[in-house]
């Protein structure tokens, strides 16, 4: 289990930062392939690793469960799970069907300040892609959607993408040193077209944007096959 070198780093935030601090690296590991996919972890090893108690383990444990990174089994290791297709796409029409709505409000709520910190973050992911950042552009790009929901009055609906994407952001994670400034290209299409108040086509781009799974999907299962559940039928 490659959580070993966390022992170099001693906690000492309350409880409630412990678990986070805990949830963050663990959801890394899992999204970077540093914890592969049916790997076995308990609460035991890890509380051991971060010099900590069981409780903000099991807590963090509880968090990773519910997002789809981890298969929590009573009376024996938790697994990371493995990628499901299935999951992926599902994902995906969610997430376009309600960040459809939010680009929407967007066009027409967004003040210029709220044009303004979006095109800041635009700034900071023009960076990254330079600099070909790929962990510094995924975090990027989950502040990004977030802020538009945020700034659109909605915020409460990116806590329900979260939930529904963990499978999702791991087959993104893996693709995006290949696909760096494609990324970056919709994120500027889709803000131009936010500034435009342009409805159709602000939705048009997050389409496109959210649709390249398809694309991405094939690609990393075509490298890490063994990453992936067996789907049923």
């Amino acid at each position: 289990m490659a959580i070993a070198s966390l022992q170099a780093a001693p906690i000492t935030f309350n409880r409630t930062a412990i678990a986070d601090r805990i949830f963050e690296e663990l959801q890394h590991q899992i999204l970077s392939l540093e914890l592969k996919p049916g790997t076995k972890m308990s609460e035991a090893d890890v509380a051991k690793a971060f010099g900590v108690s069981r409780q903000p383990v099991r807590n963090a444990f509880f968090r990773l469960s519910r997002m789809g990174f981890l298969d929590v089994r009573p009376q024996v290791a938790s697994r990371i799970s493995y990628i499901s297709e299935e999951a992926v796409l599902k994902a995906r029409f969610i997430r376009c069907a309600i960040e459809s709505k939010a680009v929407k409000m967007a066009c027409d709520d967004l003040s210029e300040e709220d044009m303004d910190a979006l095109s800041l973050q635009i700034d900071y992911q023009r960076k990254a892609v330079a600099e070909k950042d790929s962990d510094l552009f995924h975090r990027l790009d989950e502040d990004f959607h977030r802020e538009i929901y945020e700034r659109a009055g909605v915020g409460f609906a990116w806590d329900l993408i979260k939930e529904n994407k963990a499978h999702m952001d791991r087959v993104r994670y893996q693709s995006l040193p290949l696909n760096l400034d494609n990324a970056f290209q919709c994120h500027m299409k889709i803000l131009d077209a936010i500034k435009a108040r342009d409805k159709e086509r602000a939705v048009h781009e997050m389409d496109l944007h959210l649709s390249e799974i398809f694309t991405l999907l094939k690609r990393v299962r075509e490298q890490y096959p063994e990453y992936f559940e067996e789907e049923a039928g």
